[in-house]
């Protein structure tokens, strides 16, 4: 188990500024008019942060009338009917009680809304707020805030970079048992629930207390759901809904406290893989009658499951078109077994042949989702919500929004972005990502001839997080600020960039002028940086194939999977135009349609994945495609140079530990950026031919 009192473990919840703040009379009573789990837990974190301060010991007075506070100043925690409140929503208000006492109430409509309430509270407190001036009524933007895990049963973690799973291990020497047994503390739990958890090799992970911990986390940035295991179910998976749910079990209690519904990724083949049936076919009644079963089972175990998610039809997971069926009739025949509990049917649409053929130029793995799903649109239940990806490939460090988000109006939908860093560094490098978000999330959609942007077209956001059970969370320190942005963002798409960076920084490495300064101005320019020195105009791709990292011009030139660049000797790019490209581009609404497909028009940052193009095209900025290569990557190199230099003035400022790991992965990055511009540069000078025009050394 990792040492949970090292600066390394803890995160934006250390609560190292509440120290300084001039609030802290405030601890001496909080005056508690509701009692649930979730509000204990509220309870439980203000006693934990107040706790850190150095000249009070521990919470007074915790008290439930208001005629027992000690002294004039408390905290009220109420749950009251509020019309300026939707569910957990929150306000925090500033007043004087009739006997002149001062009091800091957070109101809500729900359990949720004031565990929210006083997670802000104690943001608001590290950063000296004047309460006095005004009051706060603060309502998440999107009900569904979603993190996705891709975690095995087994403990690995798929495109995890920061160490194993917080919530799976492998469980062969079964004397853990007892370890976990004394460390469950106050941690909900059953002993029945773990001995049968411990009845295989596979097992909840055996550091509950670190689960709670992250719990708290997801918490306190505003998540309210958490799908624990991977999209990709194999078959010691499937059994979670089956003699394995007591894992499930352990794991959803300790969300539950802190307001986190769990979810289950679940295998559409499961009535064959648990061999029950010979079929999975979704208009079988057999099939039918064996899921309703099995939703009424799963929900008698654990009755605040929030539902269930499904990848099908793709990368291979079985799915509909087995059977003939399309996926209304999969993913309505799932949501009608579970609605009767509440549940939801998340849906990916991540669904795409990915045996493409490279020399046929008219099969583009681009069109795919929206072909799919774009004429099912209304056919969905009520419950069924589509996920679907940020861009129409995946996660890219440029793409353009997905065209399915502007469309399909009768369905519902959620936007998944990509949170752990498959193709921005692997948490090797810094790259952090909420800038990117904005602006997808701001792209205007113009479905149905409005300018509404895609934050107005869905009905709520999910990420496939970066966490591991590495001492720091996220293998990179700084990749911290990219779940922290997110759940800011998911929370209200208007909180700007530089806000959530400035929280993060505060509430993790402190108010140091100068730490808030370069950490700011890495943070700040790290995204655009490393598109920089990888891929150039959206074309995405060029990495190593299969792990993803590192640069590999032609790693998938080749491949069925649909990646492509199509560089010859004379230009480079996709040509995706309704006239002699792909048509991918008449997807789009209009007036992106048009944008896009015109040469002239299509924004530079997305050119080549629209267009293909001589390396002499002129850009808007005046430079050749080939000049704009080469320049991009000397830049994107030298920017890392200086997020070196920048780090390195921090040492003495920040702790010794995140100093020096921090420092490593930059210097993992330096190598590795140096690589991509030596080698992107390399390959584009011998295929044009064309050389720098400022003579700088390309080998």
């Amino acid at each position: 188990m990792v040492n949970k009192k090292s600066n390394m473990y803890q995160n934006w919840l250390s609560h190292r500024e509440i120290k300084k703040s001039c609030y802290k009379e405030y601890i001496n009573n909080i005056l508690v008019l509701n009692h649930s789990e979730i509000i204990d837990s509220a309870v439980n974190e203000l006693k934990n942060a107040f706790d850190k301060i150095e000249d009070v010991k521990e919470i007074q007075n915790i008290c439930e009338d208001e005629k027992e506070i000690i002294g004039d100043k408390f905290i009220k925690l109420y749950i009251e009917q509020n019309d300026k409140l939707i569910n957990e929503g929150y306000e925090i208000t500033y007043s004087k009680t009739d006997d002149k006492k001062e009091c800091i109430s957070i109101c809500a409509n729900d359990d949720n809304g004031i565990l929210y309430g006083v997670f802000a509270l104690l943001r608001l407190f590290e950063q000296n707020y004047d309460f006095k001036s005004k009051e706060i009524i603060d309502n998440p933007k999107k009900n569904i805030r979603i993190i996705n895990h891709w975690d095995n049963i087994d403990g690995t973690v798929e495109r995890g970079f920061a160490g194993s799973s917080v919530l799976f291990e492998s469980c062969r020497n079964k004397d853990i048992m007892s370890e976990v047994m004394n460390a469950i503390g106050g941690i909900a739990a059953t002993n029945e629930g773990l001995r049968k958890a411990f009845n295989d090799e596979y097992t909840v992970a055996s550091d509950l207390e670190r689960i709670n911990d992250y719990a708290r986390m997801l918490s306190s940035i505003g998540i309210n759901g958490i799908i624990i295991n991977n999209t990709n179910v194999h078959k010691e998976e499937t059994y979670l809904i089956d003699d394995k749910i007591s894992i499930v079990k352990i794991i959803s209690e300790i969300m539950g406290r802190w307001g986190v519904k769990t979810y289950l990724s679940i295998n559409f083949a499961s009535p064959i893989t648990l061999g029950d049936l010979q079929t999975a076919d979704p208009l079988d009644s057999d099939v039918i009658k064996w899921w309703k079963k099995k939703a009424e089972y799963v929900y008698s175990v654990i009755p605040n499951l929030g539902g269930f998610m499904v990848k099908a039809d793709s990368e291979g997971r079985p799915g509909p078109f087995t059977y003939g069926r399309n996926h209304a009739d999969g993913a309505n025949m799932l949501a009608s077994a579970i609605s009767p509990y509440g549940g939801i049917l998340i849906w990916r649409c991540f669904v795409y042949n990915c045996r493409q053929d490279w020399r046929d130029h008219t099969i583009d793995r681009a069109k795919a989702a929206f072909d799919c799903f774009e004429p099912l649109d209304g056919q969905f239940l009520d419950n069924v919500f589509l996920q679907i990806k940020n861009g129409p490939m995946d996660f890219q460090v440029r793409e353009p929004i997905a065209p399915l988000l502007g469309t399909m109006d009768k369905t519902n939908k959620l936007m998944e972005l990509q949170i752990t860093q498959e193709y921005t560094g692997q948490q090797k490098h810094v790259c952090f990502l909420v800038p990117w978000w904005k602006d997808i999330l701001s792209t205007p959609t113009y479905a149905n001839n409005i300018d509404n942007n895609v934050e107005q077209r869905i009905n709520g956001i999910a990420a496939i997080v970066n966490v591991g059970n590495d001492e720091n969370w996220t293998g990179h320190f700084l990749a911290q600020a990219n779940l922290y942005g997110y759940g800011r963002l998911a929370w209200d798409s208007n909180i700007s960039s530089e806000q959530i960076v400035a929280e993060w920084i505060k509430l993790t490495l402190g108010n140091n002028p100068l730490v808030m300064k370069n950490v700011s101005e890495i943070l700040m320019n790290s995204w655009e940086t490393y598109e920089k020195y990888t891929s150039p105009l959206g074309i995405g791709w060029m990495v190593s194939p299969g792990h993803h990292y590192g640069p590999d011009v032609d790693g998938y030139e080749f491949s069925p999977w649909g990646t492509y660049h199509r560089s010859d000797n004379k230009g480079i790019g996709i040509d995706r135009t309704l006239e002699s490209g792909t048509g991918y581009a008449g997807e789009y609404n209009e007036p992106l349609k048009s944008l896009y497909n015109n040469l002239e028009t299509c924004p530079d940052e997305l050119l080549l994945f629209f267009h293909h193009v001589s390396y002499n095209h002129i850009l808007k900025s005046g430079k050749t495609v080939i000049q704009h290569i080469y320049d991009t990557h000397f830049e994107g190199f030298e920017a890392v140079k200086e997020f070196i230099s920048k780090w390195e003035e921090l040492e003495g400022e920040v702790d010794k530990g995140i100093y020096e790991q921090t420092l490593e992965r930059l210097k993992i990055q330096f190598d590795s950026a140096r690589d991509w511009r030596d080698q992107i540069n390399t390959y584009f000078y011998r295929m044009s031919g064309i050389e720098d025009k400022k003579g700088r050394r390309i080998y």
